[in-house]
C-alpha cells in the first residue's frame, strides 16, 4: 500500500524528526524514501520586487542576487549531504534531490510520484513564527490528494495508533490506513467516534470493528460526545497515543466553513504526529 515516501527537508529543527519518521516507516513498510530539499528562490525575487516597488526604489545589485542564490544553494547541498549520511547509516533505500523553485508547487508535483508525504509542522523560520503550522504546510495540505504525515520536532516511535472515525468516506480511508499501519508496525489501534447520538456513535464503532477484524490487530473502541476536535486531542493525550490518523474532511463542509475545520484544529494543536488521509 505504501512503497514510496517523500520527505521534504529544509534544515530546520524539524528536519531530523522528518528523517527519523521516514526511516521508522520505511523499515516497517519496506518502502523507498525520496528526500528533497528546495532552494526557495522567492527570497531573492521578493528582495528585488520590494526594492523596485518601495517608497524609495532600491534595486538589489546582480552581485547581491547571485550571492544570495549561492548561499541558498550551499545550504541545500549541506542539508542533502547530512541527510544522506543519516540515511546511509540506517541502511534504507533512498534517493535525494535538490530542486529550485516554490516549495508548495514542488512538493505538490513530487507528491504525484509517491504514496505518502512526511512534512514538519513548521519550516526553517519556525523560531520567529507564532503559528503552530507553517504556511507551506497549510497550502500543501489543501492542494495535495495523497496522505500527509505532519510531525513535530521531537521523534518518538509509533507504539499506539488513534484513528478518528465518523462514518464518512474520508474517515473510511483513514480506517484503512490505520489498519495498514497497525499491521505493519504490529501496534494496537484505538478507534474514536465523537457524536452526541449514542445510537449513531455505536453504529460507527461497530462498522470500524468489523472492518479492522480482517487485519488481525488489537483494537479498542471508544465513543464519546462533545466537540470532535477537542475530544480527539484530549483522548489522544490521555490514552498515550503516538499518532492520530484521520480523514482530511468529515461529514459537514458547511460546519467546517462556519466553525472551522476539525482537521485544521487538530493539525494546529496536536502535540503528536497527525496523518491526514484524503
Amino acid at each position: 500500500m505504501i512503497k514510496s515516501i517523500l520527505l521534504s527537508v529544509d534544515g530546520s529543527i524539524y528536519t531530523e524528526s522528518v528523517l527519523k519518521y521516514g526511516i521508522h516507516l520505511a523499515k516497517a513498510f519496506d518502502a523507498r524514501l525520496k528526500v528533497i530539499t528546495i532552494v526557495d528562490i522567492r527570497f531573492v525575487e521578493w528582495a528585488v520586487a520590494m526594492g523596485t516597488d518601495g517608497f524609495v526604489p532600491i534595486i538589489p545589485s546582480t552581485v547581491y542576487q547571485e550571492e544570495s542564490r549561492k548561499i541558498l544553494e550551499a545550504k541545500a547541498e549541506a542539508v542533502i549531504q547530512k541527510s544522506t549520511e543519516i540515511l546511509q547509516k540506517e541502511q534504507v533505500e533512498f534517493g535525494t534531490e535538490k530542486i529550485v523553485g516554490s516549495p508548495v508547487d514542488i512538493i505538490f508535483e513530487q507528491s504525484h510520484l509517491v504514496d505518502l508525504l512526511i512534512l514538519g509542522a513548521r519550516g526553517e523560520f519556525a523560531r520567529w513564527q507564532s503559528k503552530l503550522v507553517g504556511a507551506t504546510l497549510e497550502a500543501v495540505v489543501r492542494q495535495c490528494n495523497k496522505p500527509i504525515l505532519i510531525v513535530n520536532k521531537d521523534f518518538r516511535p509509533l507504539k499506539k495508533i488513534l484513528v478518528a472515525y465518523d462514518g464518512s468516506e474520508k474517515a473510511n480511508k483513514a480506517l484503512q490506513m490505520a489498519g495498514f499501519f497497525a499491521a505493519k508496525l504490529q501496534r494496537p489501534v484505538l478507534v474514536l467516534t465523537v457524536h452526541d447520538n449514542e445510537q449513531i456513535r455505536n453504529k460507527y464503532l461497530q462498522e470500524a470493528k468489523t472492518y479492522l477484524d480482517s487485519y488481525e490487530i488489537a483494537v479498542t473502541l471508544k465513543g464519546t460526545e462533545g466537540s470532535p476536535e477537542k475530544e480527539i486531542l484530549t483522548i489522544a493525550q490521555s490514552d498515550q497515543c503516538d499518532i492520530i490518523i484521520m480523514g482530511a474532511f468529515g461529514h459537514s463542509r458547511i460546519r467546517e466553513a462556519i466553525l472551522g475545520s476539525i482537521t485544521e484544529h487538530v493539525m494546529r494543536h496536536a502535540t503528536l504526529p497527525v496523518l491526514l488521509v484524503k
